[in-house]
């Protein structure tokens, strides 16, 4: 019973589609997070960004319905916001870990619990008795597109052309960030900056400015990526509602070894792992392993950084300081 139950999960149109929402979901900070460390800075504070980004894109979506502003502008006007809230947040990673030179690690720490505190706490105080936000109308979210006859295709057709708009936002970025990384002179310049600032400095390269752009745009991805999770796929706010996704988005980033493409298909494999827990816990209603089966995204991010990590090397700079004039 558990193994056609596993099979039919595997193979399953509505599997393969829940694993490609919740990839492109994590994608979007792996990417903010290859940029940051590609330039020596080191980001974990994904997790913090993505959740100031949910809550901003949510508040600023209903503020401006209840002003009677258009839906659909209402929505995009709520991305921007989690968008800039997600690169508010990074610029104060950057500000403490660039100028100030404290230690990264402890900087994205606290901006994690920063984020965390403060939307609840804006949360409990901007929602009738703190009971949050209920369910977004349909109107008011970001809306799934469909591909007229490819939609049609079987099981492929609902894979791959039904789905959310920042879906295939996510997929025309990671291109865009690939062959920024690997085939510009910016992106020549960033891993220059990851591997030895010295001589990126001596070159003429200004190493705080492109690192600051760095640093700040993974917080843009990653307020993407919390508007996406909010307006997209829960359509509503809940207090720690991202849940330790920008942490996996962090293990992904790392599985791939600081490479683009390399993080997106540690993403797919994670994603495919939230999207057959799902069918799993139905099964294991039971058996009383649901609770058990929920963990399995989280399974599979240790699983994979076990082999990894040790077999993983970051750019020479990366969490580094720089000092102007020093070696």
């Amino acid at each position: 019973m558990f193994f056609q139950v596993l099979f039919h999960a595997l193979t399953s149109s509505n599997t393969s589609q829940t694993a490609l929402t919740f990839a492109a979901l994590l994608v979007l900070p792996a990417l903010g997070g290859v940029i940051s460390e590609r330039s020596g800075v080191v980001n974990i504070a994904m997790e913090g960004m993505m959740l100031t980004g949910a809550f901003a894109s949510v508040m600023i979506t209903l503020l401006f319905y209840h002003l009677g502003v258009n839906n659909a502008l209402c929505v995009i006007l709520g991305v921007v916001a989690a968008i800039l809230a997600g690169g508010l947040m990074a610029l104060i990673h950057g500000v403490v870990s660039i100028n100030f030179k404290a230690n990264q690690i402890v900087s994205g720490v606290a901006i994690n619990i920063i984020a965390l505190g403060l939307t609840s706490y804006l949360l409990f105080v901007l929602t009738p008795a703190g009971q949050g936000v209920p369910s977004l109308p349909p109107s008011l979210r970001l809306p799934t597109l469909s591909w007229g006859p490819l939609a049609n295709i079987p099981w492929l057709g609902q894979v791959l052309f039904q789905q959310n708009v920042i879906f295939y936002i996510a997929i025309v970025i990671l291109i865009g960030v690939q062959f920024l990384l690997f085939r510009t002179n910016i992106g020549l310049r960033i891993r220059a900056v990851g591997e030895h600032p010295q001589a990126a400095d001596t070159a003429g390269v200004n190493v705080r400015l492109l690192r600051y752009l760095c640093v700040i745009s993974s917080g843009l991805l990653s307020g993407l990526a919390g508007a996406y999770l909010a307006l997209g796929v829960a359509g509503l706010f809940n207090t720690n509602m991202t849940d330790g996704r920008g942490y996996i988005a962090l293990a992904a980033m790392i599985f791939g070894k600081y490479n683009p493409l390399g993080a997106a298909l540690a993403c797919l494999i994670f994603g495919y792992g939230y999207g057959l827990s799902l069918p799993l816990q139905d099964l294991s209603t039971n058996l009383n392993l649901s609770y058990l089966l929920q963990t399995l995204p989280y399974v599979l991010v240790l699983i994979s950084l076990v082999g990894v990590v040790g077999r993983t090397t970051p750019p020479a700079a990366d969490g580094i300081p720089y000092e102007p004039g020093t070696e």
